[in-house]
């Protein structure tokens, strides 16, 4: 059994991505790690390289702009690392996301259990949404609980839509030319959170960040100095909490640089006015109402 790493990156010091955290944090459990690299001008590629691992294979691609509409080209990009990868098992990680040290272990345990196992497709991780800085994680009914990020490699899974997820198709063909909408992976959960830190920047990759998001999805408008503001006023969410565990060893040198200056003030939390009413439910009920799932999770 071989477990394939795969991401995809581009420009990731602009706009301030763990890209190399999150490689090497999941490298000592895979027999490889494809990642395609974008078009680069910031040193990202030559990062990449000086790893120095030889589990590490590089493909180079160039961003088709014409793919931005609906966020396309992240999909894209991940089914290029996907199609390059051998393994039997794809490890998905993204260029924002971390594995702890201390999860590897239970995470290549529970594929290894799972490997002959002809009803399990994949599995899910739950995810800490970090916000501000490495110290508050988002925690209210607006950010997605968890995803798949590991699933048996078949060559019939594909990047589903932005590469949010994945699903399984028919063909390739019936992919690419939106005839067959897949369906969704029969997946377990391994109880080892990814560590997104999509949320932590500084206010200028922060602007950076939404500005190409913008561009990406095909909505960018034009911003006026208060939104442009409120885009890196991390005060203005609906709710975060305190982290008070341990990050990821590889984190450590970027934590210890970050500037810890954001203090979270309540009295600015900003909730959309459904959310205001079903969250205290939720909370009492454990489970998140109407939640979209785009995967079926196995008893």
């Amino acid at each position: 059994m071989t477990i394939s790493g795969f991401s995809y990156v581009r420009n990731g010091f602009n706009y301030d991505c763990p890209f190399i955290e999150a490689i090497t944090s999941i490298l000592p459990i895979c027999d490889e790690f494809v990642v395609a690299v974008g078009d680069s001008t910031d040193g990202t590629r030559e990062a990449i390289e000086q790893i120095g691992s030889p589990k590490i294979k590089i493909i180079d691609t160039t961003w088709d702009l014409r793919l931005r509409a609906g966020g396309k080209i992240f999909s894209q990009q991940t089914n290029l690392a996907l199609d390059a990868i051998k393994g039997d098992w794809a490890f998905h990680i993204q260029a924002d996301e971390v594995i702890h040290e201390k999860d590897l272990y239970k995470i290549k345990h529970s594929i290894e259990k799972e490997n002959e196992n002809s009803r399990i497709d994949g599995f899910i991780l739950p995810f800490i949404h970090f916000w501000g800085d490495y110290y508050h994680y988002r925690n209210s009914r607006r950010v997605h609980k968890h995803e798949v990020r590991i699933f048996k490699n078949t060559g019939t899974v594909r990047s589903y839509r932005d590469s949010q997820g994945f699903r399984k198709y028919t063909s390739t063909e019936a992919y690419n030319n939106n005839s067959d909408k897949g369906k969704k992976l029969l997946v377990n959960k391994i109880d080892t959170p990814i560590f997104h830190y999509n949320n932590v920047r500084t206010p200028d990759s922060i602007l950076k960040k939404h500005s190409e998001m913008g561009f990406f999805y095909g909505h960018e408008k034009k911003q006026t100095e208060e939104t442009r503001k409120a885009q890196y006023d991390f005060n203005i969410v609906d709710r975060v909490a305190e982290f008070k565990d341990s990050h990821p060893n590889v984190m450590q040198k970027r934590i210890a640089a970050h500037p810890n200056d954001f203090v979270y003030d309540n009295s600015k939390a900003t909730w959309v006015k459904k959310d205001k009413f079903i969250q205290p439910i939720e909370d009492l009920l454990g489970f998140k109402i109407g939640e979209y799932k785009n995967y079926i999770e196995l008893k």
